[in-house]
C-alpha cells in the first residue's frame, strides 16, 4: 500500500527519498530555496512547502514563513507534474501553474525540478 498524495506520510517519504537519491543530491548541491505550494482540490486547498538547503530537501504540509516563491496548481496539474507527465515550464506557459515570487531563483533550480519526478517514481503514491 502506498502513501496518499499530499498527506503527511507523502511529505515525509518525499523528503527521505530525495535526500537518499544521489541524482537529486547532485542536482541540489549548492542550491537553496523555500517554496510554498498550493494545490486546489475539490475539497479546497492543500498547502505544502518545499525547502532546499545545502543539498538537503525538506517537504512538509502546511505553510512556511517567508517563501521565496508560491506555486499554485489544480490537483490534476500537480499529479501530472509529480508523475513527470508535464514539466513546470510547460505548465507555467500554458497557465496551469501560477507562480508568484522570485522567478529567476526558480529558473536557476531547473536541474532540481527535473530530478524530482525520478524521486517520485521511487515512491508508491496513491492519487
Amino acid at each position: 500500500m502506498g502513501v496518499k498524495f499530499l498527506s503527511d506520510e507523502w511529505a515525509k517519504a518525499v523528503t527521505e527519498t530525495a535526500n537518499s537519491s544521489e541524482a537529486f543530491k547532485q542536482a541540489a548541491a549548492g542550491k537553496s530555496v523555500k517554496a510554498q505550494n498550493v494545490v486546489t482540490t475539490a475539497d479546497g486547498e492543500v498547502k505544502y512547502w518545499f525547502a532546499l538547503q545545502d543539498g538537503q530537501a525538506q517537504v512538509e504540509l502546511g505553510e512556511t514563513t517567508d517563501p521565496e516563491a508560491t506555486l499554485t496548481a489544480d490537483y490534476d496539474t500537480a499529479v501530472a507534474l509529480t508523475k513527470g507527465e508535464l514539466n513546470a515550464t510547460s505548465a507555467y506557459m500554458s497557465g496551469k501553474l501560477k507562480i508568484q515570487g522570485d522567478m529567476m531563483k526558480l529558473m536557476g533550480l531547473q536541474g532540481v525540478f527535473n530530478a524530482l519526478p525520478q524521486v517520485f517514481k521511487e515512491l508508491d503514491i496513491e492519487y
